[in-house]
């Protein structure tokens, strides 16, 4: 074999092992057909969840697993009814080294009650959905932009930062971190109840709201009413600091 036609094949064969590689890694796929204010749930405990709106018409979960022991994590589609709930399940007192990392994407045009998106320990991203959105993680950041409809978003020891385009119906929100910042963004059309509270971080607001600060502590916090006041917007942290921006 000349040593033209060995670099041809070591070159196709290289191609061949990368081009395989996304497709081996990829451990499940699935479309859904949901309706205007289906529930969509997805949680994983170790790994990353990232949630997408795209211009499609149907629901599509990926998921991916990544370490060592493979083969001891199942991933659950306990989606029925017409919503989307797809999760991870381990082992009882399981030591093994794996991660299950999601990928959705979701129509635009949809309005969806995303009631859990999850991860335990990794970040949470949710882009341009629309909607109910319930994000969280425990160890992870979790991270919100350019979402129409109302927001609920929390972290354990992570940052929260939160961008809402446009406010769609008036349910409560609530956005906190015990050791993490929380930022949020909204529209200055903002009609809400605001309570804000940190032991020892600081505070920050566009909005006509007193910020107040303990004399003998650390702690801070501000309370007010924007607009009519017609839902509660309520932001904490223990150890991180707040800001309630507009545009």
């Amino acid at each position: 074999m000349t040593r033209a036609l060995f670099r041809l094949v070591f070159a196709s064969s290289l191609l061949g092992l990368m081009l395989a590689v996304p497709a081996a890694a990829q451990d499940f796929q699935k479309s859904y057909r949901a309706g205007a204010g289906a529930s969509v749930r997805i949680s994983t405990v170790s790994g990353d969840v990232k949630v997408t709106a795209y211009n499609g018409d149907v629901i599509i979960v990926m998921g991916f697993k990544e370490g060592r022991d493979l083969d001891m994590v199942d991933i659950e589609d306990r989606s029925r009814n017409g919503n989307v709930d797809v999760g991870v399940r381990y082992p009882e007192n399981c030591r093994c080294n794996v991660s299950v990392r999601f990928e959705v994407q979701v129509p635009a045009s949809v309005g969806y009650d995303f009631r859990g998106i999850s991860s335990v320990s990794g970040d949470v991203e949710v882009i341009g959905v629309t909607g109910r959105l319930k994000a969280s993680s425990v160890s992870g950041t979790v991270n919100v932009k350019e979402v129409t409809g109302t927001v609920n978003a929390s972290s354990v020891s992570g940052d929260v930062e939160v961008e809402i385009s446009r406010f769609e119906g008036k349910d409560d929100m609530k956005f906190s971190s015990v050791s993490g910042s929380v930022h949020v963004k909204v529209p200055s059309n903002l009609d809400a109840e605001i309570d804000m509270s940190s032991f020892s971080g600081s505070i920050n607001t566009d909005f006509p709201v007193e910020v107040r600060k303990d004399h003998y502590t650390s702690r801070q916090w501000a309370r007010g009413r924007v607009g009519d006041g017609s839902r509660n917007l309520h932001m904490s942290s223990v150890s991180g600091s707040l800001s309630l921006k507009s545009f």
